[in-house]
């Protein structure tokens, strides 16, 4: 008789996995920011393993892969503590932002030549760079931060050729506003368009268009406010082949493509959406100089939108007002660009890891149907692998998108991975425990896209429902905004709607349920924690436990932030009193575990501080786990491996797995 491999028992919580912390922390790197210049393709990867060194990337015309910066240069900005895109290459020169000192440098690509600073060391930061061929400099957003006082943002422009970097000081193009972003150039070079906002506005809140033009000597003039207002919020700017004026606008409560025809001239039209779906086009402005559309020519726009928390990439016909939706294996899609005369994307699903794509051609029907992966890292001879040999499908959990009803007769909707692994399951009679991940942001949102941190715990027979609660993006603005007065309140409703909703269908052990989340998604953590019964433990990872200090104590991007979702301060000073966790440790019965940077200017580590020594005082079981050299969000690998591992051990001993 033959005898036949049946998976093995063994509880859930303790599955032997080959998804390792180490796997986890050595995973493919993160691909974002692609640009185009001539034939070569530029991104930008995150890599854990090098210290979260952040290189800058090329495909050439050859098709060859090659990394551009040498050790230990890596591409980030900190403008807003979160920056985004702040490299561009024109006629063989790399322009970058260096991590460690904030200056911009130029790279000759062309000869085996060094980094040289363009920037004296200085209290400037820049992001969002684009060239001015036509005056031969860079235009950016600046960021001045003087000794005291809050630092000040504008549009600048800085040389691409000084003959001593001391004397490329930064020239102010507009600073009139709080805040800028997408610098961009109409074709001919004569017209800038910009988007900006103030205080208290958040950029998905409310921001304005505007239109300046440029005199020959570089100055702006004749800038004119175009579109938007503190009851729309405008995304990604640019001209067309032709001049004319598309941007990405939430007027309708979704994200759509809008257009102004010859927007400086006399003739010029009033903005007029172009594509109308409920579905967004965009996402919310955390990071600078991001892509969701591109033009292929004149006539056709490659874009990007998301519906029900599921990514789309398509074409635009703008004659005949036609969408022609791409048929991939992926469900989310970033970073959109044209490339010899196709959409070029990143592209992932929740078993692939992030690669670069490019779609090819449309069939009968009208849908792109056909794509070519242009550049996968885990097949870069110097990248790691993200799937080992002792990793397979089986091993990897694929997500149901869960839309369940919670307070009021309003929704929310998660991402429910089952426990999954190739040699375990479920044994009989036994529910899983369930980890509830919340965001950060708030007003982000999860993805279906490979997450090993997720199936890091899916592997070993946790089951996972990744939260979008209400205030998330991707369902609209009304969905967006549902989160405004009501942090601490509509999302921890959202939390404990979920739960029920999973226990009820029989899905996880309702005994055995945590809670994790970092940034603002530590707050809903400890929030939940306190005014519910939910969950029997909790993670926090950089989180916030008292809102006042939040308040007084941030950087200046997310200053006014909680002036919309908690309310103006100190005016609602008793609000943030009430929704503050460590003004109630008394109510929070549960054992918690803390993971901060100490270098986080974003969440000072004295948030984390302050609720360890509340729950302690109280007797409840507070681990604290401190980083000196992270900031917020942790990069070094072997802080990440240290995080999960502790992480995991503090569950399986809460739950006596």
């Amino acid at each position: 008789m033959s005898s036949v491999s049946l998976p093995a028992l063994f509880p859930c919580g303790r599955w032997p996995s080959p998804i390792t912390a180490g796997l986890v922390a050595q995973t493919a790197p993160a691909v974002n920011f692609l640009s185009v210049e001539n034939d070569c393709l530029y991104w930008v990867e995150s890599r854990p393993w090098d210290a979260g060194r952040n290189v800058i990337m090329c495909r050439n015309a050859n098709g060859e892969v090659m990394d551009l910066l040498p050790p230990p240069f890596s591409h980030h900005s900190r403008v807003h503590e979160y920056g985004g895109r702040a490299y561009v290459v024109n006629r063989g020169v790399l322009y970058f932002i260096h991590a460690l000192d904030q200056r911009l440098y130029a790279l000759c690509l062309s000869a085996d030549a060094t980094p040289r600073a363009l920037t004296p060391s200085s209290n400037w930061r820049f992001a969002d760079l684009i060239v001015d061929d036509h005056r031969h400099r860079i235009i950016a957003v600046g960021e001045c931060h003087p000794e005291n006082g809050e630092p000040e943002n504008m549009l600048v422009s800085l040389q691409m050729d000084p003959i001593h970097d001391a004397e490329n000081t930064p020239q102010p193009i507009t600073h009139q506003a709080d805040f800028y972003a997408y610098p961009r150039l109409s074709p001919d070079g004569k017209t800038l368009c910009w988007i900006q906002w103030c205080h208290p506005q958040m950029p998905w809140d409310g921001t304005e268009l505007w239109l300046g033009t440029m005199a020959p000597d570089g100055t702006l003039m004749h800038s004119h406010q175009v579109a938007g207002d503190h009851q729309e919020a405008i995304m990604q700017p640019i001209f067309s082949p032709d001049g004319d004026l598309y941007f990405v606008s939430d007027h309708s409560n979704w994200w759509n493509l809008y257009c102004i025809t010859s927007p400086n001239s006399s003739n010029s039209a009033a903005a007029a959406p172009i594509l109308k779906r409920s579905a967004e086009f965009a996402a919310p402005l955390w990071q600078l100089g991001v892509t969701y559309f591109d033009f292929i020519d004149a006539q056709t726009v490659g874009c990007l939108f998301s519906a029900e928390g599921i990514w789309s990439a398509a074409t635009f016909d703008i004659e005949s007002e036609t969408l022609n939706i791409a048929k991939t294996p992926y469900s989310h899609f970033h970073s959109a660009c044209c490339f010899h005369g196709n959409l070029v994307c990143v592209a992932a699903n929740a078993q692939e890891a992030q690669c670069i794509i490019r779609f090819d051609k449309t069939d009968d029907s009208g849908h792109l149907n056909q794509y070519t992966s242009l550049y996968t890292p885990e097949n870069a001879s110097d990248t790691r692998t993200v799937s080992p040999p002792s990793i397979t499908k089986e091993d990897l959990s694929f997500p149901e998108s869960v839309i369940f009803p919670s307070a009021d007769g309003t929704f929310a909707q998660g991402f429910f991975y089952p426990p999954t692994n190739a040699d375990y399951h479920v044994r009989e009679n036994e529910l899983p425990p369930l980890l509830v991940m919340c965001h950060g942001g708030p007003t982000s949102s999860t993805s279906s896209q490979l997450s090993l941190k997720i199936q890091y715990w899916t592997s070993r027979g946790f089951a996972v429902f990744d939260l979008n609660y209400r205030g998330s993006s991707g369902f609209g603005r009304g969905f967006r905004q549902a989160l405004n007065h009501n942090w601490g309140m509509a999302d921890v409703e959202d939390t404990r709607y979920a739960v029920n909703h999973l226990v009820a269908e029989g899905w996880v052990d309702p005994q055995r349920c945590a809670i994790r989340g970092g940034s603002a998604g530590g707050y809903t953590v400890l929030a939940t924690l306190t005014f519910t019964q939910t969950f029997k433990a909790g993670a926090s990872l950089y989180g916030i436990g008292d809102l006042e200090t939040l308040a007084r104590d941030t950087h200046k991007f997310e200053s006014r932030y909680l002036d919309g979702l908690i309310g103006p301060y100190p005016q609602c000073r008793e609000r943030y009193v009430q929704r503050s966790p460590v003004h109630h440790a008394d109510q929070l019965e549960c054992p918690v575990i803390f993971f901060q940077g100490l270098k986080d200017r974003v969440v000072p580590p004295n948030q984390a501080q302050m609720m360890v020594h509340a729950l302690r005082q109280k007797g409840i079981r507070a681990e604290h786990i401190t980083y000196p050299e992270e900031g917020h969000g942790f990069k070094d690998a072997s802080v990440i491996v240290h995080a999960l591992e502790t992480e995991l051990a503090f569950y399986q001993d809460v739950f006596k797995l």
